[in-house]
């Protein structure tokens, strides 16, 4: 089986795809999910024929790898709906189509928490199999060797493209490495032309060219990753930070409200430092901000739910009072004064909580009481 190669995505990041553009993309990648499923399944069964216990890996990971793949291709089934969409679904569309596949839970610990895309994770998977298919060395004649050195030239404009996004720093190095692999292409091309035998030079370099695309497809992703981690850090800071404020104004509007208040210290982002800039201390800085954040819950549900119990009282004074008032009692000087003892204590600022729990239970045991001895 020919291999195949991924489909050119639609659109941009944060750009909506357009509707004609969408519809032809899912119908190539259909095919290519289907073919490249197919061609896995035949490489599979070719190194288990042959006992290759040592390209094992290889395959499981092309296999998670399509397997992610060919979940992110069913959630754009789902948003497209036949056609169906408008321009939220197109923006959904393109989020889906540029934005991280989930890898977290593959079986495969290469795979497992790789940043990558759609069309990131279909090139990748191009450069694998090239690379399966090389190791099992599956093109032995002419035409094949042909076909092969134009799947090389197709790969290093995948590849010029994928340097483009280097770093500045990095640019450098990484044309001159493109540059070295063009040259070795335009030679085996030369050589053959020249009626020469470049069967065993031709798959050292499909390996070599697929794993620099690949090192540079994972480079990217990693990068993004970090960029990812160290804006969610910044974020994380500035909603806690405004978060505390508020926490802040909380906590002194409850000790003004009520007697006793909780005794919880809000804590102080500031103390965490600045937001570090390498990948190892902005994951150790987004958990301590996490810890921070679970503190700060503990906080706001203590003194939020002292503001509730005062306010539920004063509303419990005057669902008594409405109950006396139905059942003929609310002239009754002993009901009047527990329920008017509490309502002015809860308008105290602060309420003594302490007292009030005392008194209403008190007006209402009295209540029931009325009504019991009114109804004999």
């Amino acid at each position: 089986m020919s291999p195949v190669t991924a489909p050119a995505a639609p659109g941009r990041l944060n750009e909506p795809v357009q509707p004609q553009a969408m519809a032809g993309y899912l119908g190539e990648l259909d095919a290519w999910v289907a073919a490249r499923r197919s061609e896995l399944a035949a490489l599979d069964a070719e190194i288990i024929s042959r006992k290759l216990a040592a390209l094992t890996d290889d395959v499981q990971l092309s296999l998670a790898l399509w397997q992610a793949v060919k979940s992110r291709y069913d959630l754009l089934l789902v948003s497209w709906d036949s056609g169906r969409v408008g321009p939220a679904e197109c923006a959904r569309l393109s989020s889906l189509i540029w934005g991280r596949l989930d890898t977290g839970a593959s079986a495969s610990a290469q795979l497992a928490g790789m940043a990558v895309s759609l069309p990131e994770a279909c090139r990748l998977s191009d450069a694998l199999v090239a690379q399966l298919r090389q190791k099992l060395n599956l093109d032995p004649n002419a035409e094949q060797l042909a076909r092969r050195l134009r799947d090389l030239r197709a790969q290093l404009e995948r590849i010029r493209e994928q340097v483009t996004l280097e770093p500045p720093t990095a640019q450098q190095a990484a044309s001159a490495q493109v540059a070295q692999l063009a040259a070795r292409v335009a030679d085996l091309e030369g050589k053959r032309e020249r009626g020469g035998d470049i069967g065993g030079l031709l798959g050292p370099l499909e390996i070599d060219a697929a794993r620099y695309e690949r090192d540079l497809i994972v480079g990217g992703a990693q990068r993004r990753e970090n960029r990812d981690a160290l804006a969610r850090a910044r974020e994380a800071t500035d909603e806690l930070t405004a978060r505390e404020q508020a926490l802040r104004q909380l906590v002194a509007n409850t000790v003004a409200a009520v007697s006793p208040a909780p005794k919880y210290a809000v804590p102080d982002v500031a103390a965490l430092g600045p937001v570090p800039n390498t990948r190892q201390a902005i994951d150790a800085h987004l958990q301590r901000l996490a810890q921070v954040s679970r503190a700060m819950q503990v906080v706001q549900d203590a003194y939020t739910a002292a503001l509730v119990e005062r306010d539920a009282q004063l509303a419990l004074v005057d669902a008594l009072r409405a109950k006396a008032a139905a059942l003929g009692h609310s002239d009754d000087p002993d009901f009047a004064e527990l329920t008017g003892q509490a309502a002015r204590l809860l308008q105290r600022r602060p309420a003594p909580m302490a007292v009030t729990r005392q008194l209403l239970p008190a007006a209402q045991a009295l209540l029931d009481w009325l009504a019991e001895t009114g109804a004999r």
